[in-house]
């Protein structure tokens, strides 16, 4: 902290032209928050959005205010909050879609996933499954593949939309069974499962949370290492012959590039608490959220080697948008 003395030999100038970082490396926050979800409400990001945003409302004193900015596969509220000011009341749920996937489907970025964003903490990765409905004649992974083997270029596989990490996941399968699918994209979450168990979709790769506890679906696969708390039934993609199938949904907490220290520390060590704490940490653990504590500096590091991991997975299956 600076003394009174040091504070009154600050250049005036410079004094006036950064107020507002001035004031937000002192005490903050001051005022709500404003916390950016980049998806329609009602989906995975958006329940992470007000599970942690509510808890560090209550602790940071100030609300957290979700704003829902979605279109693009996410890109548009993220680049919303990459060109606001760093002054600590503008964030978005950086996640897979808008900054590990994003930057290669897209050909022209609003930003760059790492360099436009001051990355402050994971918050949650959860799994993907491979789903249909419940009344599908489709029992198991080897069922799937040997239909689409059956019926190549027939068997449909939705998304919640061109670009996500859910369509990326699906070129992998195809790749790794040696079958061609048809990708169906959605405009989110919710249109996607009523068509999944309506019947008029034969399958759909989405979060492990959206399907795992609703009655319509039969699930087929996850997308982890190991088999998840909560679904001991439910086998991985590795274990079923497919190691490469091994991907989590992220969700962590960023801001515009620029974004003072002081601020980031104490919103890191706020964001782990909240994660860590006996109402939230439950919680996760049922949206098969796997605990994984971050510093910023590890957060940032990991979203760079998103970026080039799933590079080369849009480049092998040729995924282009726009």
């Amino acid at each position: 902290m600076l003394h009174r003395r040091t504070l009154l030999t600050l250049p005036a100038a410079a004094a006036l032209a950064t107020p507002g970082l001035a004031r937000a490396q002192g005490a903050w926050p001051t005022r709500p928050v404003r916390m950016v979800v980049p998806f329609p409400p009602g989906g995975t990001t958006d329940f992470i959005a007000r599970l942690v945003g509510t808890r560090l409302g209550t602790v940071l004193g100030q609300t957290f205010v979700i704003e829902n900015r979605a279109g693009a596969g996410g890109t548009v509220g993220s680049d919303h909050v990459a060109k606001s000011p760093p002054d600590g009341y503008a964030f978005v749920v950086s996640n897979i879609a808008a900054h590990g996937v994003g930057p290669s489907v897209y050909p022209t970025m609003p930003y760059d996933s790492v360099r436009d964003f001051t990355h402050v903490a994971l918050m949650a990765e959860i799994p993907s499954v491979l789903a249909v409905n419940v009344n599908s004649p489709i029992r198991t992974l080897a069922d799937f593949i040997a239909a689409a083997k059956a019926r190549p270029g027939q068997i449909t596989v939705a998304s919640p939309g061109n670009g996500t990490s859910s369509h990326a996941k699906q070129e992998i399968l195809k790749r790794s069974a040696g079958i061609d699918t048809i990708h169906v994209p959605y405009r989110g979450s919710g249109p996607m499962m009523n068509d999944v168990s309506a019947g008029q979709v034969d399958a759909m790769i989405t979060t492990l949370v959206e399907a795992g506890r609703n009655e319509r679906f039969r699930l087929l696969a996850v997308t982890a290492a190991q088999r998840v708390q909560g679904w001991p039934n439910v086998p991985t993609f590795p274990e079923l012959g497919h190691p490469d199938l091994v991907a989590s949904t992220w969700f962590g907490l960023s801001g515009p590039a620029g974004l003072p220290e002081p601020i980031v520390t104490k919103l890191n060590a706020e964001v782990l608490a909240t994660l860590a704490h006996p109402e939230i940490a439950p919680r996760l653990v049922e949206t098969g959220s796997t605990p994984r504590r971050m510093s910023a500096a590890e957060y940032t590091a990991f979203i760079a080697s998103e970026v080039q991991r799933w590079a080369e997975v849009v480049r092998a299956a040729g995924i282009r948008l726009g």
